[in-house]
Order: C-alpha cells, then sequence, then structure tokens
C-alpha cells in the first residue's frame, strides 16, 4: 500500500503513481476462505482502532494486506480510504472513497472522507460535488467549510455562512474535536473579516479543546491554526503554528498540510511593508 511521503506535497501521487483501480483491484487472486469471512473483519477493526489510538503505522501495515487481496471490497476500500487519508495521501484516499460511494451513495464515513479528501488536495468544486445528497451531516458540513475557505476554488463567502449555521447545531457540542475544528474555521472566518480579537478568540477556544485530543488531531487543528494566523497577516506565528503541528504527528495529514502551507509562506516571503 503506497503512502505519500509526509515531507512530499500531498496532492502528489506517491512513487508509481496513485492507488489506482488496477492497483486495487488485482486479477488472479485466489478467492476468499471460510477463515478470512472472520479474520477480514477483525483486521478492519483492528485497523480502526489503531486510527484512534494514534497508531497510523499499525493501521498501515494492517489495511496494506487487505487492500492487496480484497481492494474490490467495499468495506476494506472505505477502511483503507480512512488509513490513507490519515496517513497524509488525499490522493489514493479520495479514488477509493469515489469507488465506495459508486455503491453506496449516502455512505456517511466515506463522505465525509471523500469531502475532506478533495479538501486536502484543494479541490474546493470536487469537495462540493461530493457533499450532495448528504449535505445536511455535521461533520460533511465542517469538511465543506474547510474546503471553501481554504481550498483552491472555494467559495469564502459560502464556507463562512456554513461555519455560522454551524454555530446553532446541537451535535455540534457532543465532540470535543467537532468544537475544535469548528472554532479554527470560525477563526479563519474572523480573521479574513480583520477582526482580530475574534479571531485570537477562536484559536483560544479550539486550543481548549484540542488539548483533550490525539496527536493526529491536534495536528490538523495546528494546521488550521496557522491559516487563520496567515490570513491575519500574522507570518511568523502562522510559520510557527505550521510547525508546531509538523510536530504534533509528523505522519498525518495534518501534518503534512501544515508542511506544505508552512512551505508556500516561506517561498512567498514577507509581505512588504504598506
Amino acid at each position: 500500500m503506497n503512502v505519500d511521503n509526509p515531507s512530499e506535497p500531498v496532492d502528489k501521487p506517491p512513487p508509481g503513481g496513485p492507488k489506482a483501480p488496477s492497483a486495487v483491484e488485482k486479477r488472479g487472486v485466489p478467492g476468499p476462505s471460510i477463515s478470512d469471512v472472520w479474520r477480514v473483519p477483525i483486521a478492519v477493526w483492528q485497523a480502526r482502532r489503531a486510527l484512534d489510538r494514534d497508531e497510523l503505522g499499525r493501521a498501515r501495515a494492517l489495511v496494506a494486506p487487505l487492500l492487496d487481496r480484497f481492494g474490490s471490497v467495499t468495506f476494506v476500500r472505505r477502511i483503507a480510504g480512512e488509513v490513507l487519508y490519515a496517513g497524509g495521501d488525499p490522493l489514493s484516499a479520495a479514488i477509493l472513497f469515489e469507488r465506495v460511494r459508486k455503491k453506496l451513495p449516502r455512505d456517511r464515513s466515506s463522505a465525509i472522507g471523500l469531502v475532506a479528501s478533495y479538501a486536502a488536495l484543494n479541490r474546493a468544486g470536487d469537495a462540493r460535488r461530493s457533499a450532495e445528497n448528504i449535505g445536511d451531516d455535521v461533520d460533511v458540513r465542517l469538511a465543506l467549510a474547510w474546503a471553501e475557505l481554504a481550498a483552491t476554488g472555494g467559495d469564502a463567502a459560502r464556507g463562512a455562512a456554513i461555519v455560522e449555521s454551524l454555530a446553532s447545531d446541537a451535535s455540534l457540542s457532543s465532540s470535543p474535536a467537532r468544537v475544535a475544528m469548528h472554532s479554527a474555521l470560525a477563526a479563519i472566518v474572523a480573521a479574513r473579516r480583520s477582526d482580530p480579537d475574534q479571531t485570537r478568540a477562536m484559536l483560544e477556544t479550539a486550543d481548549s479543546q484540542a488539548r483533550h485530543l490525539r496527536g493526529a488531531d491536534r495536528a490538523f487543528l495546528g494546521y488550521l491554526g496557522g491559516v487563520a494566523l496567515r490570513e491575519a497577516g500574522l507570518r511568523d506565528d502562522a510559520l510557527a503554528a505550521f510547525a508546531l503541528a509538523m510536530t504534533a504527528s509528523p505522519d498525518s495529514i495534518g501534518a503534512a498540510l501544515a508542511r506544505r502551507e508552512r512551505a508556500n509562506l516561506v517561498l512567498a516571503g514577507p509581505r512588504p511593508l504598506q
């Protein structure tokens, strides 16, 4: 199973190309045995548990043989997509999630993964398309707001409207991760409105929630916080936030995104004094 090197751009295919259908669905492999009926679901459960524990390497090791042998099985594609995305390879993840959606158009987890993968790939239009038919889900809406606010081709006004509508969603408060992501997105909105006090307040809320989360979540929130600080014109603070995100969970999607944005910010150089 190919996973992008976190030091490489997240929107580039891994060596040898992305996990294309021909690589996922291998021809001529033996059919499942009786033992596979038990072994495969157990391995999927173990991989999801590894993700929950922030054990990205173990999750990849568990999923790789499943994808090699059972890459045409929908629930194997779904967990493989989740693992690939979490490990910083949204391009391969998007391919797998697209195939799951063809079989299960209203599958919630693959919809979230697909919208998030396209947001990470800077493809807001594809993220918007992927949110159709299931766009009322709180996590899909959070991922779509991220795409609209941060991805190439995003509609900042639409993203801000989603963030504002989510503020009154009762399901938001049930999850510290949701509250933290919503607060970080709200900070981006405030930064673009040139409201430094609200930007800082939202970042502080996100940070207070992030303390209770796993490293991969903290890395992703650090990336979003860096985007907010960059939009507020606080270049040095943004660089520091991206660097911190890269250390929180180095092999995660959040670290990969922070690495990309930090490199872009360094390349752009300081803004000239007005």
